[in-house]
């Protein structure tokens, strides 16, 4: 590649510069685009948070190579972050198109942000062209030697799949999850599994995402040993998320399950499904954990074992998040907001609409005295603007959306 001119680095490390001032929202416009036109990746946590993880290193390699050493190749290849995408993205059996698609709509929407950053940073015509010539040949000689390392860990990950018993086992597991005509003793026999017995589907996976090397796995033998249950039925899907299947003659027992996570590594999380019996049980558990982790998955302060039971209503209600935030803000209102004082008022308020108004109970709960119970309560109803009383449903489902939800269940700023 021709030199870059030392007047053209200079001009280029400047917007660098700038470019990572900006970084976030920068890297906000391009995930928006990139699900946008790639709406799998956003649908499934998982693949959301990993694609977020692969734009962010992108996007840094590259603004730090031109902020350090202006007018240098940015060092070929892609960062791990892209290829545990990659990988992911094959477990999930998601096309080679979908990487493409998404790797050529954030180049194009960073682009388009490096050139605002451009047009305002230098002035110059000349310049100019210089700075936006120079630095579109350096991003494209980047990005496509990226996207070739992506492909070619997807095309290896694929063979290292059709070669063994994963693939065997995800091809059955994806028959019955598609309702195919496949029997339970044909396909309990290729994945030794009981498929015909009551199964209570689980979705576990790492927060942050990463490489876990086998503790999902170990975190699901756990829940399954703790409610006497055979190995856990496992299929990775992706570099830092597990779904798994036991097989038990009775729904499992919370208290047993809770206790059994607190032995899992740090950082894992679970979501269980409601316990159904045979194949199309098989297949509703998984729907139902599934469903649950798409909305637990954006709060990091969430519950490290959650049981569909628990957040059922929620569930339903979240469906539509656009809608469940504007429910959030009006059934709260002031109560909704950030402040650790109203995050206070909302866990009392919470535990206390869940003892039936029980003040004394809600108080033992909360490990304080009933008088301060309702102090919080009154400060709460005032907050409001109404007594509880009027409204008690939709402050107990709007509480239970935030609590369980995060802050993805208020409205932007």
């Amino acid at each position: 590649m021709q030199t870059t001119a030392p007047d053209v680095a200079i001009l280029i490390r400047r917007v660098a510069e700038r470019c990572l001032t900006e970084v976030d929202d920068m890297l906000a416009a391009m995930d928006a685009a990139v699900f946008e036109v790639v709406p799998v990746l956003a649908e499934d946590p998982t693949l959301a948070a990993e694609s977020r993880a692969s734009s962010r290193a992108n996007v840094l390699r590259i603004l730090t190579v031109l902020q350090r050493r202006p007018g240098e190749p940015v060092p070929r290849g892609a960062p791990l972050e892209t290829l545990d995408l990659a990988r992911t993205l094959v477990r999930r059996g998601i096309e080679l198109e979908v990487l493409v698609q998404a790797y050529r709509c954030a180049h194009d929407a960073a682009w388009r942000w490096w050139m605002d950053v451009v047009a305002a940073t230098v002035q110059a015509r000349d310049d100019l062209v210089a700075v936006l010539r120079e630095s579109s040949a350096l991003l494209s000689d980047y990005i496509n030697s990226a996207l070739v390392a992506a492909m070619t860990r997807m095309e290896d990950e694929r063979q290292d799949l059709l070669s063994g018993e994963l693939a065997r086992r995800a091809e059955t597991v994806r028959l019955v999850l598609d309702g195919a005509p496949i029997g339970a003793d044909r396909a309990g026999r290729r994945l030794d599994y009981d498929l015909a017995a009551r199964h209570t589907a689980m979705v576990l996976w790492a927060d942050p995402p990463g490489e876990v090397h086998g503790i999902l796995e170990q975190a699901a033998g756990l829940l399954a040993a703790a409610v006497h249950a055979r190995r856990p039925l496992t299929l990775p899907a992706g570099t830092s998320t597990l779904w798994a299947w036991i097989a038990t003659r009775d729904a499992p027992d919370r208290d047993a399950l809770r206790e059994a996570m607190t032995q899992a590594a740090p950082g894992v999380r679970a979501v269980l499904g409601p316990s159904r019996d045979g194949l199309a049980g098989f297949r509703r558990s998984h729907s139902a954990a599934l469903a649950a982790q798409r909305l637990l998955a954006d709060n990091p302060d969430g519950d490290r074992l959650t049981l569909y039971h628990d957040v059922e209503v929620v569930a339903l209600v979240g469906h539509n998040m656009q809608q469940a935030r504007e429910f959030v803000t009006s059934a709260l209102g002031p109560l909704c907001g950030t402040d650790p004082a109203l995050a206070t008022l909302r866990a009392t308020l919470r535990v206390y609409l869940d003892e039936g108004g029980n003040a004394p109970r809600a108080a033992e709960r909360l490990h304080t005295h009933r008088n301060t119970v309702l102090q919080r309560v009154a400060r709460a109803e005032s907050l409001l603007g109404h007594r509880l009383a009027e409204r008690r449903l939709a402050v107990s489902l709007a509480l239970e959306l935030l609590h369980r939800l995060g802050n993805g269940a208020r409205m932007p700023r």
